[in-house]
């Protein structure tokens, strides 16, 4: 059975940072793509980063471009999302899906993913 488990949510001021993990079982992570999601109350899921099997190469949102940085660590079978200069509109609930796909390259289209986390909350707010 495939488990995702988020972690690392919180609250938070304008300005700063948080590492959102994400911990694999079940699969061996290094022929999955991964891909990092938010969906803020009212709005439609977006995705936010992704990081491939291949490479790694990494693809981000241009909202978050510049600012949040994902990594894998394929021998913990885990994901990071790395957040910096946070605002109050990366305000959401974060998701991490991966999808088995051995491949340079990945998509931020959550619906190409199989297997899906809980998701952990992130509040950035003063």
């Amino acid at each position: 059975q495939v488990q995702l488990v988020e972690s690392g949510g919180g609250l938070v001021q304008p300005g700063g940072s948080l590492r959102l993990s994400c911990a694999v079982s079940g699969v061996t992570l290094d022929t999955y793509a991964i891909g990092w999601f938010r969906q803020a109350p009212g709005k439609e899921r977006e995705g936010v980063s992704c990081i491939s099997s291949r490479g790694p190469n990494t693809f981000h949102a241009d909202s978050v471009n510049g600012r949040f940085a994902i990594y894998r660590d394929n021998a913990k079978n885990t994901a990071t999302l790395q957040m910096t200069s946070l605002s109050p509109e990366d305000t959401g609930d974060y998701y991490c899906a991966i999808v088995r796909r051995t491949s340079a390259t990945c998509t931020r289209d959550a619906g190409s993913y199989k297997h899906w986390g809980q998701g952990t909350q992130v509040t950035v707010s003063s």
